[in-house]
């Protein structure tokens, strides 16, 4: 049996995006969660959704691993990107779309832009 940590780092760098989120992509169980899933699921992501209330060990290991006390918390190509406000900014400013595009993950980037329009 591996420790969350090694579990964490096998998964961020086995996966091009993943979501550390309280529930699933498709039924998050807390509004930070949700408004991070929801930005994903409508820019067409790819990305692996890690339930960190289904194991405590994950829960608090990922909070250790990035030094970020909060949940969710977003990782492209084994990198930390940031929890709800850092993606909710980046998706304002079109930063995500740089970085999904910079790291080859593909996404809808009208949807991308519907965001911006629906948010100015």
């Amino acid at each position: 049996m591996t420790d969350a940590r090694t579990q964490i780092d096998e998964t961020v760098k086995a996966n091009d995006v993943v979501l550390y989120m309280k529930g699933t992509k498709m039924m998050p169980q807390c509004g930070f969660s949700s408004r991070v899933a929801g930005v994903l699921n409508y820019m067409g992501v790819d990305f692996l959704d890690v339930n960190v209330l289904a194991d405590d060990a994950i829960r608090q290991g990922i909070k250790d691993y990035s030094d970020w006390p909060t949940i969710p918390q977003l990782y492209v190509k084994g990198e930390f990107v940031g929890g709800c406000d850092i993606i909710t900014e980046m998706t304002l400013s079109g930063e995500l779309d740089q970085l999904l595009q910079e790291n080859g993950v593909a996404y809808d980037k009208d949807a991308a832009e519907k965001i911006r329009e629906a948010n100015a």
